[in-house]
């Protein structure tokens, strides 16, 4: 069955690094635009970044240009996103999110459990 399973979340200070993974499983990787959304509590979830399936156009909310990279190995069915410089507002769950338009199903969309971050010192 399709999976998309997140990892690398944690405590981290302001000003701090972490990257965290989503490992997907299931489907047909290459095929699918990957994202990352995230949510805060008490507020709607946000897309983060995006990249396509091939990996050669990439993304970013305004919050997080500079600071965050997307990425892609195809050969792992992996995607990553690299977060620097981070700020205590960047705090919330991030989620995972695969994403493909099908011309007979329409529009299919798999998303992760989520990992939790938090910045904080």
């Amino acid at each position: 069955q399709v999976q998309l399973v997140e990892s690398g979340g944690g405590l981290v200070q302001p000003g701090g690094s972490l990257r965290i993974s989503c490992a997907a499983s299931g489907f047909t990787f290459s095929t699918y635009g990957m994202s990352w959304y995230r949510q805060a509590p008490g507020k709607e979830r946000e897309l983060v970044s995006g990249i396509t399936g091939t990996g050669g156009s990439t993304n970013y909310a305004d919050s997080v240009k500079g600071r965050f990279t997307i990425s892609r190995d195809n050969a792992k069915d992996t995607v990553y996103l690299q977060m620097n410089n981070l700020k205590p507002e960047d705090t919330a769950v991030y989620y995972c999110s695969a994403k493909k338009y099908s011309s007979l199903n329409g529009y299919i969309t798999y998303w992760g459990q989520g990992t939790q971050v938090t910045v904080s010192s």
